[in-house]
């Protein structure tokens, strides 16, 4: 791709720039050069285009659910047909190793695949009318599911393809038409898989791909009276900012995180420091379900840091080309945001174990230890590869650590013992809890959720099928 090429989006049913000729231009994080532009779409352009979106809806509706399974299935084949294109596309729009990049692009077909089976087995209900005291036996209520109709999938930047489908095709398969607003680093990426979506026999009208300034488009989008619903992967704030604007229409957010790892005196350390540094540090930490700080009780917190040293001093830094753990973070805002976190503890008495390092946008990977209650790294999120270590006096002390972040998306508890271990669990205020293993989401079919400010609603393959149809019941009066 040269720098100066445009790449086309997909509004009212075609391949197009914008009329005005306004691009955003995408640089890559690790090379710091122009990669491509996306069409700058204004709000009169995508109002068209959501009119057509909206009108398309009801023939696809009408359409079998094998039909609409048959063109999915085969999204999925073209998807895995062209990993190795989109894969490299994702590695040079967000910076993530060449490998795990391919492996996203396969993972979404494994993804689109079960979504199709799994819709296939959510049938509708039939009701009685004397299941209930005083109802007529002539009276059958048929309980069917219905799309919501038009579906706004907003998708973020660190799992450009992965998180965008996993909107999008719940979506069309329950026979909802989608507008889709990919991440501005991303975008060209999320473009390249709706022209596989295209390529597999989706009518172009069903789907806008809304491209252009999250300043310009964005409450636009939100606000949409079209919009019949909203689902989202972001930051904390945007999730906040989108849930006060939407009016009477549902919502799904997956925000951020501040996963804590709590790790037992009776703890297999090496277990431990394994699971918590592919935890903290894959993809440089930039993931929701990272684990963000290590709660450890003090009389094994040397053991435990020194271990986890070890394996952090392993970890291969450079560019995702190479394949490397490490790659530079998506801008050097970021990069500043988890350098201040790292400064601000180091100034308030945390002890550098490892790292602090840098290199324009590329941040070594960071163990802090000694870290307290005072210092913003204790609490704040670091989408970056920074692990703060908390000492804790006892399990009672880490629990109650672990619940005054605003945040519950997910924890690790590390122990042996397995019913003291899911009592724990049970404690904390969080959407799901792994037990000695690092926090991840899925398996994909898994429910995938947050609480507190780390989100609204549930995903999950089923989950997220259920979440764009309503109830739609026909009585029927023998």
């Amino acid at each position: 791709m040269t720098s100066n090429q445009t790449v086309k989006t997909l509004i009212q049913g075609e391949w197009n720039i914008s009329s005005s000729h306004k691009t955003v231009d995408i640089y890559s994080p690790h090379k710091n050069e122009l990669i491509g532009q996306v069409p700058s779409l204004s709000q009169e352009e995508l109002d068209a285009s959501i009119q057509s979106t909206v009108e398309a809806q009801v023939a696809w509706e009408s359409k079998s659910i094998q039909d609409r399974g048959d063109i999915l299935k085969k999204w999925a084949d073209i998807l895995e047909e062209r990993k190795e294109d989109i894969g490299h596309a994702i590695m040079n729009e967000v910076a993530k190793k060449k490998s795990s990049a391919v492996s996203e692009v396969t993972r979404t077909a494994d993804y689109i695949r079960y979504t199709v089976e799994e819709a296939f087995r959510l049938d509708g209900d039939v009701k009685r009318g004397d299941g209930f005291k005083g109802g007529s036996p002539q009276k059958i209520g048929m309980v069917e599911k219905a799309p919501l109709g038009t579906i706004l999938a907003i998708g973020p930047f660190n799992y450009p393809v992965n998180l965008s489908a996993s909107k999008i095709a719940p979506a069309l398969m329950q026979g909802n038409s989608v507008i889709f607003k990919p991440a501005t680093q991303g975008a060209i990426s999320g473009i390249k898989m709706v022209e596989a979506l295209i390529d597999a026999g989706l009518p172009k009208e069903l789907l806008t791909i809304a491209t252009g300034r999250g300043s310009v488009i964005g409450d636009f989008l939100v606000q949409h009276p079209s919009v019949d619903m909203i689902t989202f992967t972001g930051g904390t704030g945007t999730g906040r900012h989108i849930s006060e604007l939407s009016s009477m229409i549902p919502v799904v957010l997956e925000l951020g995180g501040k996963d804590p790892a709590i790790v037992l005196e009776d703890a297999d350390l090496d277990k431990a420091a394994k699971e918590i540094v592919q935890g903290a540090y894959s993809y440089s930490g930039q993931r929701c379900t990272a684990i963000k700080r290590v709660l450890v009780k003090d009389e094994i917190a040397d053991e435990l840091a020194s271990k986890i040293q070890t394996q952090v001093d392993e970890l291969s830094v450079g560019m995702p080309e190479d394949n490397a753990t490490i790659t530079p973070l998506i801008n050097q805002k970021s990069a500043d945001a988890v350098q201040n976190l790292i400064d601000d503890a180091k100034e308030k008495g945390a002890t550098v174990v490892t790292g602090d390092k840098r290199e324009d946008n590329l941040l070594y990977p960071t163990l802090l230890d000694r870290v307290t209650s005072d210092m913003n790294v204790a609490w704040e999120e670091p989408f970056g590869p920074v692990l703060p270590i908390i000492r804790v006096s006892d399990q009672e002390e880490a629990i109650r650590l672990a619940n005054e972040s605003e945040y519950g998306l997910q924890a690790s508890v590390f122990s042996k013992d397995t019913e003291r271990a899911i009592s724990i669990a049970n404690r904390l205020e969080v959407g799901s809890v792994q037990l000695n293993a690092k926090t991840e989401r899925g398996p994909d079919h898994f429910p995938f959720l947050g609480v507190k400010a780390s989100g609204l609603g549930v995903q999950g393959i089923q989950e997220s099928l259920l979440s764009v149809v309503r109830d739609k019941v026909t009585i029927i009066n023998m």
